[in-house]
């Protein structure tokens, strides 16, 4: 096939574009992916994921950790799973996009637990640590700049003028000239961990460490953009749930209609069956209720919200106008619409406990006065989450939940997947949303995943 000097031309500068998506062969993965993928490549990815991170815990303990035996091997599982290891090699566009979209795959699977998160952020670290340890020196200062790390990398006639106070303050140069030691510039208050107890060569409040120092310093900062992007907490939360959540840790049980609410919302965010049952199950206990009665008098009503009783239809979550038009509550109740049921007094009690400041409550009563309940909820959304525009109509609880996530975790333009009624539907379902937890589920299951620790994971904030 012969193409002409144009058409060479475009597929050239199409694939200049697909390695402008992934310059690197490691990744900070500060944006989440964006485009739409098959439910088959979705369930692919994540498997291929976990393998290879099963491997780099199984390498680094049957080897050292960054010896030849542990990167040779650790490099041909790379090289084996298809995903990227190196730069400079041919074709790595779709290396680099199966190691982006499965890092954030598992995110979703192992955000579930403090156990699971601790798991995947310690193999992902090691993972991060090889690939910067084989990463060429000449590539390292855009690595740096693409992540958004204040690193600078000072020239060799600097390097020379500041080299007494940097071997000095450098336990890892004591008694060595810098050579070819690669030094870089940071801003102090990343290396407060490093230089705590020790002197530290400052100037103008940056302090001057090699290369062999920073890798620390890289590893505390993507741990720490790890560990916030899979805390999960209640500010994602609507207030109606807000407060069913609450009530429930309080007093450790909820009646009928805020089981069903509560239940419906957080099914809806990804809870399993199996989860549902030891999630309410700890809670009732710790109320001083009888597993057996437990067992007897709530699991089944579980159950069948989930489809697996009764007419086995599986139940969606509750929109905001069945909250606020159906089952109003009554003395001793907690689920309904905080905007809609709650007096006005309670309902600024409230809002202040939440951090709202004296100008937006005013904003929110007065939606409320005007019934605008869906308005002022999606006020309360803007002004936790800092914004000026939140950019969508709030008509569903999850719906809030997923906006908030996709704002924590740094997403800009993720498509919106419409919420469902909350009428019964039956049980096949067509919604991506669906196809992508059912997956998930799959995943957890065919992995044995451990899923205890629920209580961190719906735990308030501090």
């Amino acid at each position: 096939m012969e193409f002409s000097g144009r058409k060479w031309r475009k597929l050239r500068l199409a694939g200049d574009q697909r390695n402008a998506s992934y310059p690197h062969c490691l990744q900070f993965y500060l944006q989440p992916p964006s485009e739409n993928i098959s439910l088959i490549e979705f369930e692919n990815l994540a498997i291929d994921r976990v393998k290879l991170l099963k491997s780099v815990e199984n390498l680094g303990v049957s080897y050292v950790k960054g010896t030849e035996q542990y990167q040779s091997k650790l490099e041909s599982e790379l090289r084996k799973l298809k995903f990227s290891y190196r730069e400079n090699l041919e074709d790595e566009y779709e290396p680099r996009r199966r190691d982006h979209i499965s890092h954030f795959i598992l995110r979703l699977a192992y955000c579930q637990s403090e156990e699971l998160r601790r798991w995947f952020i310690q193999q992902e670290m090691d993972l991060l640590r090889f690939r910067f340890s084989i990463l060429p020196k000449d590539k390292i200062q855009d690595f740096l700049k693409d992540s958004q790390l204040q690193f600078e990398a000072i020239s060799d006639e600097e390097k020379t003028l500041r080299e007494q106070e940097i071997v000095a303050s450098s336990p890892s140069l004591s008694g060595l000239k810098l050579g070819f030691e690669s030094i870089y510039k940071i801003p102090f208050a990343d290396a407060l961990d490093l230089f705590r107890g020790r002197k530290v060569y400052l100037e103008d409040g940056f302090a001057y460490v090699p290369l062999k120092d920073i890798v620390a310093i890289i590893l505390n900062e993507f741990r720490a953009k790890l560990s916030k992007a899979l805390a999960l907490s209640t500010k994602s939360f609507p207030p109606c749930m807000r407060q069913l959540h609450k009530a429930l840790r309080e007093n450790h049980h909820l009646r009928h209609g805020g089981r069903m609410q509560y239940g419906l919302f957080l099914k809806g965010i990804g809870l399993t069956l199996e989860q549902a049952l030891q999630f309410w199950k700890q809670e009732f206990i710790k109320g001083k209720m009888d597993p057996d009665k437990f067992d007897k008098g709530y699991s089944y009503n579980i159950r069948h919200s989930f489809g697996k009783e009764g007419k086995r239809t599986d139940y969606t979550p509750f929109s905001c106008l069945k909250i606020i038009l159906s089952n109003p509550p009554s003395q001793g109740d907690y689920h309904g619409c905080p905007f809609r049921h709650s007096d006005p007094e309670l309902l600024k009690q409230k809002l202040q406990s939440y951090k709202i400041s004296p100008g937006g409550i005013s904003q929110i009563l007065d939606l409320v006065k005007g019934t605008h309940y869906q308005v002022a909820c999606q006020k309360y959304f803007e002004m936790i989450h800092n914004v000026d525009d939140c950019g969508f109509s709030l008509n569903h609880p999850n719906q809030f939940f997923c906006e908030s996530q996709r704002i924590l975790n740094g997403g800009k333009d993720i498509k919106k997947e419409p919420i469902q009624p909350e009428t019964p539907q039956p049980k096949p379902s067509v919604q991506k949303t669906k196809d992508a937890s059912s997956a998930l589920a799959s995943l957890n299951s065919s992995l044995e995943m451990d899923m205890e620790g629920l209580e961190d994971y719906f735990s308030e904030d501090s």
